[in-house]
Order: C-alpha cells, then sequence, then structure tokens
C-alpha cells in the first residue's frame, strides 16, 4: 500500500511540475511597426513607385526589411531590441529609373517585456522621436507612439512631397 500511495504522490507531483513548465509564450513574439502612406489631408495614399527599406545595423551592415515593393499603401517594419535608435534608408524607385533616397532615424526607449520563464523576454518600445531627409518624404506623422505585439496599431503616417 505505501508503494502504491508514493506512487500516485509522485504522479501529482510530476503533473504540477509539467503544468508549470506548459505556459502559453506567445507564438507571434515579433515587435514591429506599422508605416502607412497618406495624403495631407490624412488620407490613405498608394505609391505606385518601387520602395525599398534597408537598416544599418550597429555593426555598420545593412540589411533589407522590405524589398521591391510596388502599389505599397502600408507595410511593417521590425524593431531593434535594444538600440535607442533605427536607422532606416528608403529607396524609392521610378518607372524611368529615377531613384531618390531618404533616411529616417526613430528614436525610442526600450523596455523588456517578461512574460515566463520559460519564454524568450522581448522588448516593448516607446517612440520618442523621428527626423528623416526631405527628398520624397514631406511628413511623417508619429501616430502612436507605443509598440507591442499589437500588429494593427499605426505607427506612422508618410506624406510624400508633391510631383512637379
Amino acid at each position: 500500500m505505501r508503494t502504491a500511495t508514493m506512487a500516485v504522490v509522485a504522479a501529482i507531483a510530476m503533473v504540477s511540475i509539467g503544468a508549470c513548465s506548459s505556459i502559453d509564450c506567445p507564438v507571434q513574439n515579433t515587435v514591429s511597426t506599422q508605416y502607412a502612406f497618406a495624403t495631407a489631408a490624412g488620407e490613405r495614399d498608394t505609391l505606385a513607385d518601387t520602395l525599398t527599406v534597408s537598416t544599418i545595423r550597429q555593426n555598420g551592415t545593412d540589411s533589407i526589411l522590405l524589398n521591391r515593393s510596388v502599389m505599397t499603401t502600408d507595410f511593417s517594419l521590425p524593431v531593434s531590441y535594444t538600440a535607442n535608435a533605427d536607422t532606416l534608408q528608403f529607396l524609392l524607385a521610378d518607372t524611368t529609373g529615377h531613384t531618390m533616397a531618404d533616411t529616417v532615424v526613430v528614436m525610442k526607449t526600450n523596455t523588456p517585456h517578461f512574460e515566463s520563464v520559460d519564454c524568450n523576454i522581448s522588448f516593448f518600445h516607446e517612440i520618442t522621436g523621428v527626423t528623416f531627409t526631405r527628398h520624397f518624404i514631406d511628413t511623417i506623422i508619429v501616430r502612436n507612439k507605443t509598440v507591442n505585439y499589437d500588429t494593427s496599431t499605426l505607427h506612422f503616417n508618410i506624406v510624400r512631397k508633391k510631383v512637379q
């Protein structure tokens, strides 16, 4: 009887330990900013030209985040985990081969987000500012400063310069 009791206690302990380590970690834990092209009046705009967005990493190399997107109205870009600013290169190419580039710097604070010891740590961000060159971008409006798992939140409206 004592052996049976010990077996039951051991089984309960195993189930309890298993239950503690089976927390549901978020499957989609990438933190991204959402961009949309807009007119000066705030209406959605579609960019007919080809758009490529790359980032300059801290080690000096670059990485393409959005490659040759055409008919772009909105897009999503990942955010660095711990850098205080993300530097983005927006390259616009029209059908004639003419290109223009703008550099966008998104300044932010980084806050560790802890779900459980079983899950990888994530970072949420607060956008503190944005600077940009003005070759084809006229204005960037910060719509929402909080960046987390919510991919439905629009963070930036980009207004293009009027074509002469």
